[in-house]
């Protein structure tokens, strides 16, 4: 994949601030941090990232709470938030992107379809949460996810 200039305009914002991102991914694996790095010179602001794809790695390496995952399910508003800060908490960035959903084809139902997908940027002072969802392939609601995450970011920065 190609680089875009959202990568680039990201890393040049974060660079001129003196600021740092990491990541923590879910249903887009490792696909945000794959462009992010993309851009050379990347190591300058971008951290690091973890690809928890199943509820015991976002209990274990993002901090996110057992009881939350039980009464909101790994594809919530919550666990994407507790990512998010989990993962700022890990790396002692300044911003982070988090994302969990369902990216098919299979593993969907009427209250969580298929390309339903929970997106978060983060601070230490606040978190913006969004919910989409994407249609298509596997592959491309995970181009979809990493597209809208990065353009969330960008949004924030601006």
């Amino acid at each position: 994949m190609p680089v875009t200039n959202m990568e680039y305009e990201i890393g040049k914002k974060l660079l001129s601030r003196s600021e740092s991102l990491c990541i923590a991914e879910s249903c887009s694996g490792g696909l945000i941090a794959h462009r992010i790095t993309n851009v050379p010179g990347a190591s300058a602001y971008f951290l690091g990232s973890v690809v928890a794809y199943s509820n015991m790695a976002k209990i274990r390496l993002l901090g996110v709470q057992e009881s939350v995952l039980a009464a909101h399910g790994a594809v919530s508003e919550q666990v994407v938030r507790q990512m998010a800060e989990g993962v700022i908490a890990l790396f002692g960035a300044h911003w982070s992107i988090a994302v969990t959903g369902i990216a098919g084809p299979g593993g969907g139902s009427p209250i969580k379809p298929v390309g339903m997908v929970y997106l978060c940027v983060a601070n230490h002072e606040k978190s913006i949460v969004e919910c989409q969802t994407f249609r298509g392939s596997r592959e491309e609601i995970k181009a979809q996810t990493a597209e809208r995450a990065l353009t969330l970011l960008w949004e924030r920065l601006a």
